[in-house]
């Protein structure tokens, strides 16, 4: 059974049949592309047999270094950009209180994703009172936002902690033999996590780049491994419309043919705001090449349509949205009736916010259809870690396939150089 559902129920106007049912033949002959290894980039597919061949020594000490955290430290700095930050954050933000109580565990907080003096000093500031620890991710050590933040902070702990000190609260995730954070860590005795040479930072999660960081949250990782494996069995056996992912990947592929440039990841939970960021690069990066390519926005509603609904409801047909719905919430409130009735709300007296907070989805969904807007819905059951391990999952599997679709090489990211080159001539590096 699947843990993720995919309805595509209000894009029927915009989809003949017979089409949907050629694409979803090419998504099915994509697949077969992704599992057999035969398309380009299949030197990047460890990710597909993560939730099943991970390394379970290391993985035992991943856990073990999150306890030791969790045991000597208020805060760890996790520094990386990209996808080196992204899995950890989205999963971290959707499964840990929004306003944690005092001495509740270790705080992750994220560094090292931009070159901001102004984050960067707010941050020293947080930490430097605090007993805190480390966790550099790299596979070079040399990209140029982590590097200089690492700086900053290897600094800050040694001057607080001495050398050897501050070693032990470093740990280096970084390649398995070479580069410069592998030569540092082993010079200086960091821990060391291996950032596995087939799997790119944008589908790393599931690897020591995204997993320590979440099992020092608290978070429990066995589950979160557990959920993406039940979703790898499912869609490797489901064929046609019976997968959701090849659904998902035939379907925006469809759109985007008549012109939906433009892919909307929507949800009604503040927590997924970060699952949609590292949604963004995940479809960006593997499909924006030689021209082509959806472009992927974000939007968390209803915050967000009280300043893009209108955009969305009357601007120009170039989009589609796609909406993460959560079944059951974690918590909920229930309304009660007041007295003078001032507001007006008095007929959702015994109702519950999770009720109001579907109704206003349903609304807008058919606003927008109304609208000459195609609606996706992608659903689950509850934000829990076998959940969000499903729901991570599934769109690195839908992004494989639709990459291929495409005609791209869904597992490289040539583009992403030329700010560099441009960077470090401004910056006058030798």
């Amino acid at each position: 059974m699947a843990l993720i559902k995919f309805d595509d129920a209000r894009t029927a106007k915009y989809i003949d049949p017979s089409v949907k049912k050629e694409c979803m033949e090419l998504a099915g002959s994509a697949r077969e592309v992704l599992r057999s290894g035969t398309g380009e980039g299949s030197d990047f597919l460890g990710w597909l047999r993560l939730p099943f061949d991970y390394d379970r020594e290391e993985y035992s000490r991943i856990k073990a270094a999150a306890r030791k955290i969790r045991s000597d430290s208020e805060v760890l700095v996790v520094i990386g950009i990209g996808g080196s930050y992204l899995g950890a954050r989205a999963v971290i933000d959707a499964l840990t209180e929004a306003f944690p109580k005092e001495n509740s565990g270790t705080k992750v907080v994220f560094a090292g994703n931009s070159v901001s003096p102004v984050y960067l000093s707010s941050l020293v500031e947080f930490v430097k009172d605090r007993d805190f620890s480390v966790n550099v991710i790299s596979k070079s050590g040399t990209t140029t936002e982590p590097a200089v933040t690492f700086r900053v902070f290897r600094k800050l702990l040694e001057d607080k902690y001495g050398e050897e000190g501050a070693a032990r609260r470093i740990y280096a995730t970084t390649d398995k033999a070479r580069g410069a954070l592998k030569s540092l860590a082993d010079a200086k005795g960091y821990e060391t996590f291996v950032i596995p040479d087939d799997v790119g930072g944008r589908f790393s999660v599931l690897t020591p780049v995204g997993l320590l960081p979440i099992a020092a949250a608290g978070i429990d990782t066995d589950s979160l491994i557990g959920g993406a494996r039940a979703e790898a069995e499912f869609l490797d056996k489901a064929e046609g419309l019976q997968n959701p992912a090849l659904q998902y990947a035939a379907v925006r592929n469809i759109l985007y043919g008549s012109g939906r440039a433009v892919e909307i990841l929507e949800n009604y939970e503040p927590g997924l705001h970060f699952i949609t960021e590292w949604w963004k690069q995940l479809f960006g990066e593997s499909e924006g090449k030689q021209g082509k390519g959806i472009f992927p926005a974000g939007c968390d509603f209803t915050t967000d349509l009280h300043s893009m609904g209108q955009y969305i409801q009357e601007g120009p047909r170039i989009m589609f949205e796609t909406v993460l719905t959560v079944e059951d919430p974690v918590k909920d409130v229930t309304l009660e009736a007041t007295g003078d009735d001032l507001d007006g709300l008095n007929y959702l007296a015994g109702r519950t916010m999770d009720f109001v907070n579907k109704q206003a989805a349903e609304g807008t969904a058919m606003a927008h259809y109304d609208g000459d807007v195609p609606v996706l819905k992608i659903s689950f059951d509850a934000l829990t870690p076998e959940c969000i391990g499903a729901l991570l999952y599934f769109f690195e599997y839908s992004c494989g396939v639709s990459g291929y679709m495409l005609g791209v090489n869904p597992f490289n990211q040539p583009g992403v150089e030329a700010y560099k080159k441009n960077m470090f001539r401004l910056l006058g590096k030798p």
